[in-house]
């Protein structure tokens, strides 16, 4: 017979009894598979749903403190954010004591209202920081007007020294209204409404 009348057939394998196809798997090898697909598993869905359980609490810590800002009537204590006081020109000193805010939005007009105790210096400083100086400010003038006093829950009544004035910008700049308690000169206090037309 010739080689090419000899049929070639495929390698045929070697039957399991005679040792050499795969091992079947044992138990322990079974486990060990199991237990890494498992832990695969739980790793691909628990950190991402970890990650956003974690994230929809931050979020709504964060919605629930905004509602509650938004939602408080008159001053809060704590220094408004750097965007609050860049946006509405308020340069408040940095040693300023007793610092309470209180933030309105409309269509019209955003203010602010904002109430510090500082030093002569830390006055000084404020109305020089805001473009003006202490000339501008008039005994017994109080520039805050009703509407805005009732908001901030604020009271300029008799027995105290007032100093005012009004610090105007061009539009779209804020324009502020600053009265001062110069009672006690070495620690004024300082009640500022700043106006901004969006």
């Amino acid at each position: 017979m010739t080689a090419a009348e000899h049929p070639v057939l495929p390698r045929q394998s070697t039957p399991p009894d005679e040792g050499g196809g795969p091992q079947p798997e044992t138990r322990r090898h079974l486990i060990r598979r199991r237990l890494i697909t498992a832990t695969i598993i739980v790793l691909l869905i628990g950190i991402p749903a970890g990650y956003l359980l974690i994230s929809a609490g931050q979020s709504r810590r964060s919605g629930q403190d905004k509602a509650a800002e938004a939602a408080a009537q008159g001053l809060r204590p704590g220094w408004p954010s750097r965007m609050l006081r860049r946006i509405f020109e308020v340069p408040i000193p940095g040693y300023a004591t007793e610092v309470e805010y209180y933030e309105t939005n409309n269509w019209k007009v955003s203010r602010m209202y904002v109430r510090f105790r500082t030093t002569s210096n830390g006055l000084d400083a404020f109305l020089t920081d805001l473009g003006s100086g202490r000339a501008a400010l008039e005994q017994g003038k109080v520039t805050i007007g009703e509407r805005d006093t009732r908001i901030a829950g604020w009271y300029f009544g008799e027995g105290v020294s007032w100093a005012g004035t009004t610090h105007t910008n061009k539009d779209p700049r804020p324009t502020q209204d600053i009265t001062v308690d110069m009672t006690d000169p070495s620690s004024p206090v300082v009640y500022v409404v700043s106006a901004a037309t969006p």
